[in-house]
């Protein structure tokens, strides 16, 4: 879950200092680079105090991903919502489409700070925090579910780890692309990977459930020479 209109993300009306601020970073970086751009630039450029600046964002690194805190509350209600009747890896691929959603929403903005951040290893590095955050929103929600499994643990943290690298797998093709298209086509093939692999027809049997294979018996006389009891029990096993 990791990632140009040219000058940032939408405005919105509610936001215009947080929005001023995110379009003149963007812009600075743009033309300067980032490590060049200082939180000093920034402000001055959008027009707004310093204390504006580190009201809205811990850090200039937190600039880059302005969106990812509204996305990650919208997940984390979204997981809590629902019923336990709801298959839990479905939901856990649903919580992704929201992630993917939000860059799909603004294609410029995310194909331009994929860039940057491309080219910014300390970009990487806090870019990688933001994905562990989802990813343990996920692993979180499904601990729970599988709070009933001798396994539940183990399984969690896969499926979590899963899903995410799914996710980025498809936003990183359609990034690549320069946002060209719509990312669904690709994220839809890229979770149903995961569905197949660990939802309920995918599940392996945990160490305290039964395994469901019918059992052959079959009856010989103790005399029958083996080749004909390997017959009969292929026979029988074709036959079902």
């Amino acid at each position: 879950m990791s990632e140009a209109q040219e000058s940032g993300p939408a405005v919105s009306g509610r936001r215009p200092k947080r929005d001023a601020l995110v379009a003149a970073a963007f812009e600075l970086f743009t033309t300067h680079g980032f490590e060049q751009t200082t939180v000093d630039d920034i402000v001055r450029l959008a027009g707004v105090g310093r204390s504006s600046f580190f009201r809205y964002f811990p850090s200039k690194e937190d600039v880059v991903f302005p969106d990812h805190e509204g996305c990650l509350a919208e997940m984390t209600a979204f997981l809590q919502e629902g019923s336990s009747e709801e298959d839990p890896v479905i939901k856990v691929c649903d919580a992704a489409r929201l992630v993917m959603r939000m860059y799909a929403d603004n294609p410029a903005f995310a194909v331009q700070r994929y860039r940057l951040t491309k080219s910014v290893p300390g970009l990487r590095h806090h870019e990688l925090s933001v994905v562990w955050r989802y990813e343990r929103t996920l692993a979180d929600y499904l601990r729970r579910r599988f709070a009933h499994r001798p396994d539940g643990t183990l399984r969690a943290d896969v499926i979590a780890a899963s899903v995410v690298a799914a996710h980025n797998n498809a936003l990183r093709a359609w990034l690549r692309s320069g946002g060209q298209e719509h990312p669904a086509a690709h994220m839809d093939e890229a979770l149903e990977f995961v569905r197949r692999s660990w939802g309920p027809e995918g599940q392996t049997t945990g160490p305290d459930e039964e395994e469901t294979d019918d059992v052959v018996v079959l009856i010989a006389k103790r005399k029958a020479p083996m080749w004909r009891v390997v017959r009969e029990i292929e026979s029988t096993l074709d036959d079902r």
